[in-house]
Order: structure tokens, then C-alpha cells, then sequence
């Protein structure tokens, strides 16, 4: 093969540091390496609108690429919250007797829903009344989704404390809003979470022996931990790690803490026992530190 020539003055070149070029070839993917040089080209600073431009690219496969530079720990995306921690803006309607009448007068699925709610609560009250109301006028929630949403606030509770426990009104109707946060609005939308959160209960028992919690049901509290975890993509293995490196710290273990290591290695994309190991190898950072700078000099050239 013939040798290859760059015809490029130094004002041209892009520099590149080792571990970066290393982590590009390892991507095997030309539209992430194509990308990045673009980024690097413009600064870092160009929003995706230009680069997008510059590449003729479509959405889709500009946001394939980014995410191959996210995986590879090459650039770091914005975390976005999710959706089930952004409040309804707005208080519910004071709602009077007369319209909870007016509803089961002129609604029979609404008639109906209240049978079946109270078949399982037992009777209700007014105020309890007003709630479901609130669920089905102010929420839009259907009343055959209401009618599942109490069914699963009974199974939780009677998992955390017991059969024969029920849930109060007022927790049903704080899940109503998280449900109506994550815009589950049908039977079907439902059924795909459900599934969901009854595939993460399973491996709830995992996580919680190896926080030597083993032998109870997580508190709500705690869920909310376990859950953002699996989010992120960390096995039980993982959470071992990080709960070693807590009590190490703190001399007792703290989910706070805990959670701070985790979300700091999935900014990183360490997920695995393998990965977070070999990011803090010695001498990993020591190797880093050694990469010529741009301003150190022009040795290197891609």
C-alpha cells in the first residue's frame, strides 16, 4: 500500500489527545467520529441545528451518533428530570356534594367506578368522593384507569404491610397524579407500566441484600432510590461497589451518599463492577494527566 500523506498547515489540524483517539476507534462507528471532529472543529460551542447543517444529516441519525458519543464517554448529555417529579401547576376545583351527584346522575361509568371502589375500600366518605371526582374531572383520568390505579395502590400496600392493609384516599389520589404526570391515560399505557414496575419489584429483594437490608420490602423512599438505579442501569453488583465505598466514608451506610457515587459513574458511564474498577485502576488518572495539552504543543496530529 502506498503511504498516505495529510496536506494540511498547522492552522488546520484538530489535535486529539490518545485515550480520545482510542475511544473513537473503538465506537467503529464513522457517523460518532465524523461528529466529534465537527464538535471539536467548532469549539465544543456550535448547537446541534449547524452541526446538523454542516453534516446534512436528519435528526435521527445526528441523535444515533450523539448517543454513541454519550456511550463512549466522549460527551456528556444533559440529564433531563423525569417526568413524574414536575407538579400540576394548578389546584384542583373545590368540588361540592352537588357534583359528585351531578356526575354519578349523569356518568355511569362514573356510577360504576364508585361501586367497584367501594366494593374494595369499603364505604366512602364525601370527601373520599370529591377525590375520585378530582381524579376523573380535573386529571381526565378514565374511569376504567382510575379503577386499575386503586387496584395497584391496594397490591403495594398490602406488599409493604401486609394483606387486608388498605391505602387512604389521599395516597390513591397522590399516584393518581404521578400516573397523570406520566400521561397514563389508557388501559393499555397502564398495562405496559404495570408490567414495567412489576418486573422492577422483582429485583427490588436484590438491591436491598446487598444493602444488608435484606428480609423487608423497601419504604416508599427507598423505592424511589432502587427504581432511579435500575433507570440508570445499575445491576445489584454495581450498587454493592458503591454501597462499600459509603459505609467506608461515612462509617454507616447513607442511600444520599450512595446515590451521589451512582449518579456520578452513570455521568461517567460506568455501570459495571468491571468498568467502575477499571476507571480507578492506579495509574488511570496519573496516564491522563500526562496527555500533551493543546497548548503544551503540536506533536500529535490526527
Amino acid at each position: 500500500m502506498a503511504e498516505m500523506i495529510l496536506h494540511l498547515t498547522e492552522e488546520e489540524n484538530v489535535v486529539l489527545s490518545a485515550p480520545t483517539v482510542r475511544r473513537l476507534i473503538e465506537t467503529k462507528n464513522g457517523d460518532a467520529c465524523l461528529l466529534y471532529l465537527c464538535l471539536k472543529r467548532s469549539g465544543d460551542a456550535m448547537d446541534e441545528e449547524k452541526l446538523r447543517t454542516m453534516l446534512s444529516w436528519e435528526k435521527l441519525r445526528f441523535d444515533a451518533a450523539k448517543a454513541e458519543l454519550a456511550q463512549a464517554r466522549l460527551i456528556k448529555l444533559p440529564e433531563k428530570e423525569p417526568p413524574a417529579e414536575q407538579p400540576i401547576p394548578d389546584a384542583p376545583p373545590q368540588y361540592t356534594e352537588e357534583d359528585v351527584m351531578r356526575r354519578i346522575e349523569g356518568s355511569r361509568a362514573f356510577a360504576q367506578l364508585l361501586r367497584e371502589v367501594e366494593r374494595r375500600l369499603g364505604p366512602l366518605s364525601t370527601a373520599s368522593l370529591k377525590i375520585l371526582l378530582g381524579l376523573n374531572d380535573y386529571l381526565g383520568l378514565p374511569c376504567d384507569v382510575i379503577y386499575l390505579l386503586v387496584n395497584d395502590c391496594i397490591a403495594c400496600k398490602e406488599e409493604r404491610f401486609g394483606a387486608g392493609r388498605r391505602p387512604t384516599m389521599r395516597e390513591i389520589e397522590k399516584e393518581g397524579y404521578a400516573w397523570a404526570r406520566k400521561e397514563l391515560f389508557s388501559v393499555q399505557a397502564v398495562d405496559e407500566y404495570l408490567k414495567k414496575m412489576q418486573l422492577q419489584r422483582r429485583q427490588y429483594p436484590e438491591y436491598m441484600a446487598v444493602l444488608q437490608l435484606q428480609g423487608r420490602a423497601p419504604s416508599m423512599s427507598e423505592e424511589k432510590y432502587i427504581r432511579s438505579w435500575l433507570e440508570m442501569g445499575f445491576p445489584p453488583e454495581t450498587v454493592a461497589v458503591a454501597y462499600d465505598k459509603t459505609v467506608l466514608k461515612c462509617h454507616e451506610f447513607k442511600w444520599q451518599y450512595c446515590n451521589g457515587i451512582l449518579k456520578k459513574w452513570h455521568e461517567k458511564g460506568l455501570h459495571t463492577p468491571d468498568e467502575v474498577q477499571r476507571e480507578n485502576a492506579p495509574g488511570t488518572k496519573k496516564r491522563e494527566q500526562n496527555v500533551p495539552s493543546r497548548k503544551a504543543g503540536m506533536s500529535r496530529y490526527i
